[in-house]
């Protein structure tokens, strides 16, 4: 005896038939497109400092070096102060994220979950300054560093740069999100204020250090203008600041293949923080609501 099925045709899944729209390829298409534009400056970078005399002022145009070499690096290796500059860099980078960073998370924790008079005053200020240019407040900002002593520091570039109005922004749109409900336990087991924030709020806002540490490294990594207003002798530069007096450094006959050699360098930095915290950067962009 034959048995009706009433269950009718069957359909094929949602993410089968996904699969096979023209749509999804057209996307995949241009993203991959996209990313070639967006990785190929860097790897014309690698091949200009692979190739002698600097690929940028060659008279033929070849995606690959005709004839790679290290030339590049260990003319520039030794006859510039690399390293200085590279520990340099390092330094006024490393302190000044840390120092930035819990300048951030304090001043955003204090924005967010504390009421006294005038906050909403505070905070407005603290979003005003963003929309003033560093041109503004450059002569000011020499001037004090000037007084106390500080051109040609390390110090003069760090200190400046810790109050990061931007940093606090981030801070108090994810500490919005933490639950009152926390503090307020915490507080009633006799917890003080300073216990209350390294003991609970801290430990659930790793997202949110990932997002400042990216954000405060790469500022201070690429920062130009300010390093070469306060930063004088040779050996005491950054290297986007030392990058700029090689273009115009007879030591070399092509300067954009020593630039391009230095650069290569210098990227890696980036990439190792930026890998080390993407997971929590992506969590922290979208816990703050950032678009």
């Amino acid at each position: 005896m034959a048995v009706l099925d009433v269950r009718g045709p069957r359909r094929r899944p949602a993410g089968a038939r996904a699969r096979r729209r023209p749509g999804r390829w057209v996307l995949v298409a241009g993203l991959t497109a996209l990313a070639i534009l967006m990785v190929f400056p860097l790897y014309w970078m690698v091949v200009s400092a692979l190739t002698p005399g600097g690929q940028s002022q060659s008279g033929t145009f070849s995606l690959f070096p005709t004839r790679p070499t290290f030339e590049n690096y260990t003319q520039v290796f030794s006859t510039q102060p690399v390293w200085r500059w590279l520990g340099n860099s390092a330094l006024i980078t490393s302190v000044g994220t840390a120092l930035s960073v819990v300048v951030s998370l304090m001043a955003g924790y204090a924005l967010a979950k504390f009421r006294f008079v005038g906050r909403g005053l505070l905070y407005s200020a603290f979003l005003v300054t963003i929309m003033i240019p560093i041109q503004v407040t450059l002569v000011p900002s020499f001037l004090v560093v000037a007084k106390i002593g500080l051109v040609d520091s390390p110090w003069a570039v760090i200190l400046p740069t810790v109050f990061d109005v931007v940093g606090i922004f981030i801070a108090r749109q994810f500490m919005l999100g933490v639950p009152d409900a926390l503090m307020e336990a915490a507080r009633l087991d006799g917890a003080g204020e300073f216990q209350t924030f390294f003991r609970v709020v801290l430990p659930s806002c790793g997202p949110l250090v990932g997002v400042l540490v990216i954000l405060g490294f790469m500022t201070r990594w690429n920062d130009f203008l300010w390093p070469l207003v306060v930063l004088q002798g040779n050996e005491n530069l950054t290297v986007p600041v030392a990058l700029s007096t090689l273009t115009n450094n007879p030591a070399f006959s092509s300067p954009w293949g020593a630039v391009m050699a230095i650069a290569t360098v210098t990227v890696l930095p980036l990439l190792v923080v930026f890998l080390a915290f993407q997971r929590q950067f992506v969590q922290g962009i979208a816990s703050t609501g950032i678009k």
